[in-house]
């Protein structure tokens, strides 16, 4: 499965945006998916995570009440929804996903991953 990240922008302190992840190539009714984000000079970290079903989600605590994350298999697309963003949410955001795992934070179990969308947050 290909994956194409889109929606990253730049905001002030308190704004929205909204990421989708466009799924081809294969059927993603059986894909778990979930976002990553990297900031400069950091590893890494787990955002968020959906599984193939759309109907279970896990959060970070660090974005929890503030991110939604939701997957509409009718449209192979996965999206995050972020409010009440923080200058520290600034980073680029990927989106990834895999058919054997369901509702992992860990990274490197993920087998598809898209080219990554930046998001700037300024205060």
């Amino acid at each position: 499965v290909q994956l194409q990240a889109s929606g990253g922008g730049s905001v002030q302190a308190g704004g929205s945006l909204s990421l989708s992840c466009a799924a081809s190539g294969r059927t993603f009714n059986n894909y778990a998916a979930a976002w990553f984000r990297q900031a400069p000079g950091k590893e890494r970290e787990f955002v968020a995570t959906i599984n193939p079903n759309g109907d279970r989600t896990f959060v970070s605590n660090s974005v929890k009440g503030r991110f939604t994350i939701s997957k509409d298999n009718d449209k192979n697309t996965v999206y995050l929804q972020m409010n009440s963003l923080k200058p520290e949410d600034t980073a680029v955001y990927y989106c990834a996903a895999d058919p054997r795992v369901s509702l992992s934070t860990i990274a490197g179990w993920y087998d598809y991953w898209g080219q990554g969308t930046q998001v700037t947050v300024s205060s």
